[in-house]
């Protein structure tokens, strides 16, 4: 790539990411003095575990589209943490944490080589589970629970419950994580999905003291993670619009299909009750009919 080109990734025009706050939240507490600060968070009673006690267990599918999640951690061999980042609401977060959960313990006993098949009842982290939103919070609930969403409450053989946090408490890192998403999604409104939305996060998060450390010292890194060449969602968009259009289409041929087998109307009849079709399509689909015949 050339250097011009380089640069015009993060021009003015630059789209930023739809999933720029997930990328953040993972950048983030991929550092271990802001996991120890995000854990004491979560456990205010516990002083004494430190970083080097905390081990990164976020499962990670780099080449493929298999099962993914923003954070795991371990807190040595007791506790167990996962928590998610959304900034839209879906109570699927539950089933979602399920797999999440059920795959984080498989890695776990495959690498302490567990035999889950002998006599000896073995130990596993007592885990919990999270939610951090930072969307509308109207009326959420403070749990979100397996058997109550899905199963009208029954008793169930299995049950997961999700943990939501709103807000924080007395600018933790979880209340400037959740600020920091807030002024983004107002610079947003200002300036659209640009590089100026993005500096100006940054300018107004460091001059508030939200999470200044560390977009001061990793700045360039956070700009990068926050702008791509690509708008994602548009691309989804106009995948999904696609799709629809080749459905549409395959829908109308096959109702010329039918007229043409009919026998009761010309090519150029057909052809005028619909716009997605000419009269040399009607043809085509006309010759395709009498080579299967």
């Amino acid at each position: 790539m050339q250097e011009e080109s380089k640069e015009s990734v993060l021009n003015e025009e630059s789209v930023a990411k739809y999933t720029i706050k997930d990328s953040v939240f993972t950048s983030l507490f991929q550092e271990k003095k802001y996991l120890i600060q995000l854990y004491r968070a979560l456990h205010p009673e516990d002083q004494d575990t430190t970083e080097d006690e905390l081990m990164d267990i976020t499962i990670r599918n780099v080449l493929t589209n298999g099962i993914h999640n923003d954070l795991g951690f371990r807190v040595g061999e007791k506790l167990m943490i996962l928590v998610e980042a959304q900034s839209s609401w879906t109570k699927n977060i539950i089933i979602r944490a399920l797999l999440y959960l059920v795959q984080t313990y498989h890695d776990y006993f495959e690498q302490q080589g567990v035999n889950l098949y002998g006599s000896k009842k073995v130990k596993m982290p007592e885990p919990e589970l999270y939610m951090i939103y930072t969307g509308d919070r109207k009326d959420r609930p403070q749990t979100l629970s397996l058997s109550e969403e899905y199963f009208n409450g029954k008793e169930c053989s299995i049950e997961v419950k999700v943990k939501l946090i709103y807000d924080g408490k007395d600018n933790d890192i979880i209340s400037q994580y959740v600020t920091f998403t807030k002024v983004y999604n107002e610079q947003v409104k200002l300036y659209g999905r640009t590089q100026k939305a993005v500096t100006e996060t940054i300018r107004i998060c460091k001059d508030r003291d939200v999470l200044k450390e560390f977009l001061t010292s990793r700045e360039k890194e956070v700009i990068t993670i926050m702008m791509t060449l690509f708008d994602e969602e548009r691309i989804i968009h106009a995948y999904v619009a696609e799709e629809r259009r080749e459905a549409a289409e395959e829908s109308v041929r096959k109702v010329a299909e039918k007229m043409l087998k009919a026998g009761k109307m010309s090519v150029e009849e057909i052809a005028s009750y619909f716009s997605e079709l000419s009269e040399e399509d009607i043809r085509e689909i006309e010759k395709e009919m009498l080579q299967t015949m």
